[in-house]
């Protein structure tokens, strides 16, 4: 069926498609580049909009052993689906009280700050076993993660080594999307020093833009997260497969005089005669207001300029370009897809694609194409 002849099925205002096959593509485009370094998933906020119960399951399939999400809350779910081999690791660690929780699970906890530590390390001494964790150290980008004096501190603690198994130490590059910034091997350089204080644990450094550095920033594990998900790792071409595309439903099509005004705040003045279609999606459905007058739809290869202010619940196109009754309402108009990818709807709304992902709420219809015979069987 025509991407463009979709029924309107519940009514529902928008229709989102996820390519699970493109997503194991680019899952193996990254795992291949960054051999021997292991290819991890970060999975945090829902596989970014996506589904992490549909996400992470596949890609273990596919062999996938680490996992990263940002809190507790999203690992306990999603914990059962993966294989008793699987590592799911907690990016923000452990609130004051979630340690017991925390291990009782299975999961992983990054330690991000000597509290942090020193409570894992007492459940730890309290339960008589060795804890493993994730230690991170702060490599220049001033968010999470320990100061090199807490992490000689650390390293030094006889305590600690005798009652954690540091099973990783990870940073996080700041400026990883730019390729040439100079704080990527700075950040390196950094992370180096303070790794080595940590002798023989596996190092983790590159995001998705760091797995197309060069292989010095890949160790021992790369941390893709947008990539995965059809974003442009760094500035410039993206060489990742789109995974999502979107597609808004017509429902109303009108004439409107030249001098009239369009949407809230009428910012829209119509030059001439024009003709309007409204789709009902808006920023409710995470369509960012700032797209009003600056973003567009596409229909059948004609771009369709957003005409005034982006609504909660819809949003007026300019459809002049169209032969007039070429769009009638029940028809949908792509936001998402082959004539406008992610991120240049990101640009148009001066936001990155990330957020656009992130927020793309529960009103839209989701379907999977499903990677059954992409070979997606165990590696």
């Amino acid at each position: 069926m025509d991407r463009y002849s979709l029924s309107p099925d519940l009514g529902l205002g928008g229709r989102l498609t996820i390519d699970l096959s493109a997503l194991a593509t680019n899952y193996r485009h990254i795992a291949a580049r960054t051999s021997p370094a292991r290819a991890a998933a970060v999975v945090k906020a829902d596989a970014y909009g996506l589904g992490a119960e549909r996400v992470a399951p596949m890609l273990a399939a596919m062999g996938c052993r680490d996992f990263f999400v940002a809190h507790l809350a999203e690992a306990i779910p999603l914990l059962p689906l993966l294989p008793p081999d699987a590592r799911l690791f907690i990016l923000n660690g452990l609130a004051p009280g979630a340690e017991r929780l925390c291990a009782d699970a299975g999961a992983i906890p990054v330690l991000n700050a000597p509290d942090q530590a020193a409570r894992w390390r007492a459940l730890a001494a309290q339960r008589g076993v060795r804890l493993p964790a994730a230690v991170q150290v702060d490599s220049g980008m001033s968010r999470l993660g320990l100061t090199a004096d807490e992490a000689a501190a650390l390293a030094a603690s006889a305590d600690f080594a005798a009652q954690v198994d540091p099973v990783l130490v990870m940073s996080h590059l700041a400026c990883a999307d730019t390729p040439d910034h100079g704080a990527n091997a700075a950040q390196h350089r950094a992370f180096t020093a303070l790794a080595d204080r940590f002798p023989g644990v596996p190092r983790a450094l590159a995001n998705s833009g760091g797995a197309f550095l060069s292989s010095g920033f890949h160790g021992d594990l790369v941390r893709p997260g947008i990539a995965l998900y059809g974003g442009a790792p760094f500035d410039g071409d993206n060489p990742m497969r789109a995974v999502v595309s979107l597609d808004a439903r017509v429902i109303q099509t009108r004439t409107v005089a030249p001098g009239a005004g369009v949407g809230y705040g009428l910012s829209f003045t119509a030059l001439s005669q024009t003709r309007l279609a409204t789709i009902a999606v808006g920023y409710a459905d995470g369509l960012p207001r700032a797209l009003g007058n600056r973003g567009a739809a596409w229909f059948k290869g004609v771009r369709l300029p957003i005409a005034g202010r982006v609504s909660m619940d819809s949003i007026s196109l300019d459809i002049s370009a169209l032969p007039e009754g070429a769009l009638q309402p029940g028809d949908w108009v792509e936001l998402i897809g082959p004539h406008q990818s992610l991120d240049r709807l990101a640009a148009d709304a001066g936001t990155i694609s990330y957020e656009i992902l992130t927020s793309l709420g529960s009103r839209y219809e989701r379907h999977y194409l499903d990677a059954a015979g992409a070979g997606l069987e165990a590696a």
